[in-house]
């Protein structure tokens, strides 16, 4: 009985070695095809350079649209098709100008104006400003101080955080909800310290929101970069009366239709069990989003690429989904999760890249205990390629609507150290991406995505 015993050890020990000598030659066989045979660099190449940004109800977002879905087309999948998305159309208008009144002095600074901001008089806007550090500082002062001024939120992004998006989290309220709390303090605008670990003179835009205050108590709202709101303070502090001046020309139009791009492999053994895998196909205006998002798109292709190089036939449904409308409103992951409910689709796992092109170093989890802790005991096979991170946190916006009875979702992270340099910024340009750190991105992905097709999720 001990003999027999010690011989079906032997066998099922020889299962395990052999399944984890095929998960790690597959492993092996999808960071050489990424690294070797992958298409994603001259994806974003065209996406960047021959399109350029592609803010949300934009021409050149619809161009966005078109190429992705033409690409998808080319890799032979099952289904590509678009789903319809209303979404908002704001137009930025001509250059914002800005500059320090400071005496006799006039002091030009960079600023853009924030996503969803409403313009400034034609002839701009001039006022006294005062300098807070966040928004309960803001409602200790009340509307005696703060009436008729510009309000300056000068709290800076945390150097002491080693997670970036951690720094990120802890200083971001002041630019989506600071104009919407100043005005009800009857301030006349808001000035924000961009969102920006360095000093530089990059002026970082991104969205904010007037909450449910009436329309009427709309101000214009600007990001500064940080080098301004250092100059900005410095000089309060000499001179607190100063005023500052700027002008926008911003506007928000009516919604208009754009889509989301899906592209699908059906799955050869569980084909109504479905494996997403996305990044967000809109950016903001001032670059080409080659980091936000470009690089999370042109990977998630990048995955589908693999498999179809690799022959790999996955068991369960695998969708590549082109979000529209992350950067200001979501709608394309609300609209993805409304039709998923309204056709009654069943998603296991979902996976997205929204955190730039730097080298990966792991993921975050939306998971219970028992499947995070089947995905953490993977991470022997991802050592040989220097992914370490298996954490639970945020996965990503766009599939943060998704809601099956069983999933798990998962967010790629990148190296953070370098993202808010770019982020947002007129330098999120191509020449910002490295080809083989973007190329091992999409290989981290697409490794996790067989790993899950392979293995399943515990229900």
């Amino acid at each position: 009985m001990r003999k027999l015993s010690f011989v079906m050890l032997i066998f099922f020990n020889g299962i395990t070695l052999f399944a984890q000598t095929k998960e790690e030659q597959t492993i092996k066989e999808i960071y050489k095809s990424s690294l070797t045979n992958s298409k994603c660099y001259s994806w974003l190449d065209y996406l960047s350079n021959k399109i350029g940004s592609r803010l949300s109800g934009s021409d050149n977002a619809q161009k966005a649209v078109l190429y992705t879905k033409a690409q998808l087309e080319k890799l032979g999948l099952d289904k590509v098709y678009l789903q319809e998305v209303m979404v908002p159309k704001w137009v930025r208008g001509e250059k914002e100008t800005a500059y320090i009144q400071d005496k006799k002095n006039k002091i030009s600074v960079p600023i853009c104006a924030l996503g969803s901001s409403v313009a400034t008089a034609k002839s701009g806007l001039t006022a006294e400003v005062i300098e807070v550090h966040s928004l309960a500082e803001l409602a200790t002062l009340g509307t005696d101080k703060i009436k008729g001024k510009i309000v300056f939120y000068n709290r800076p992004m945390n150097n002491g955080e080693i997670e970036a998006f951690d720094a990120y989290s802890g200083a971001v309220d002041q630019r989506y909800g600071g104009a919407e709390e100043a005005s009800k303090f009857g301030a006349v605008g808001t000035i924000v310290r961009s969102m920006n670990l360095r000093l530089d003179d990059f002026p970082h835009t991104g969205n904010q929101s007037y909450g449910d205050i009436p329309k009427s108590q709309y101000i214009p709202t600007a990001a500064i970069s940080t080098n301004g709101a250092e100059l900005l303070s410095k000089t309060l502090k000499n001179n607190p009366k100063l005023k500052f001046y700027f002008k926008q020309s911003c506007q928000q139009m009516d919604d208009v239709l754009s889509y989301n791009v899906v592209g699908e492999i059906k799955g050869s053994e569980h084909p109504e069990n479905i494996m997403v895998v996305g990044g967000h196909l809109d950016s903001w205006d001032l670059a080409d989003g080659s980091h936000d998002d470009g690089a999370g798109v042109v990977q998630s292709m990048e995955v589908i690429n693999i498999f179809k190089n690799l022959g790999y036939k996955p068991k369960n449904t695998i969708r590549v989904v082109l979000f529209m409308n992350e950067e200001n409103g979501g709608r394309g992951g609300k609209k993805y999760e409304e039709l998923s409910k309204t056709n009654k689709e069943n998603h296991i796992f979902a996976l997205e890249s929204d955190s730039g092109g730097f080298s990966p170093r792991g993921f975050s989890f939306e998971a219970d205990d028992a499947n995070f802790n089947k995905i953490a005991s993977w991470k022997n096979l991802f050592e040989p390629y220097l992914i370490h991170l298996f954490v639970k946190g945020h996965s990503g916006s766009d599939i943060g609507p998704l809601t099956s009875k069983s999933i798990v979702k998962a967010g790629l992270n990148p190296d953070s150290q370098r993202y808010f340099d770019y982020h947002h910024a007129l330098n999120d340009k191509f020449d910002a991406i490295n080809k083989r750190e973007l190329e091992l991105g999409a290989a981290t992905m697409a490794s996790l995505m067989y790993l899950i097709d392979q293995n399943g999720i515990i229900k």
